[in-house]
């Protein structure tokens, strides 16, 4: 079974920047592909970025230029650098992971998920 805590969120005002963080354990943090989503209020959950076990990155194109994914495999952490924050950015903010997976941007390809950090962009 493996446990993920979310961190990080939190309310900034739009331009600034939150670091969210997703401690993993309970298995073998560096054989997982790991995933960020978010979901708004009254909005269907949407991809964020993923990293591999084996370092490959995707983020979602609309996020690209502003937010990175980055993982320390010593730390079993697992981060998302968002910068130029949006209101549109609102959301609650979830980690997953998935057995030594490609990129997956399909969250029902996940095993575990974290239960969530909230993010607000005030404008």
């Amino acid at each position: 079974q493996v446990q993920l805590v979310e961190s990080g969120g939190g309310l900034v005002q739009a331009g600034g920047s939150l670091r969210l963080s997703c401690a993993a354990s309970g298995g073998t943090f560096s054989q997982y592909t790991m995933g960020w989503f978010r979901q708004a209020p009254g909005k269907e959950r949407e991809f964020v970025a993923c990293i591999t076990w084996l370092g490959g990155i995707r983020l979602a194109e609309s996020l690209k230029g502003r937010f990175t994914i980055s993982r320390d495999n010593a730390k079993n952490t697992v981060y998302l650098q968002m910068n130029g924050l949006k209101p549109e950015d609102t959301a609650v903010y979830n980690c997953a992971s998935a057995d030594r997976g490609a990129i997956r941007r399909e969250s029902n390809l996940y095993d575990y998920w974290g239960q969530g950090t909230q993010v607000t962009v005030s404008s």
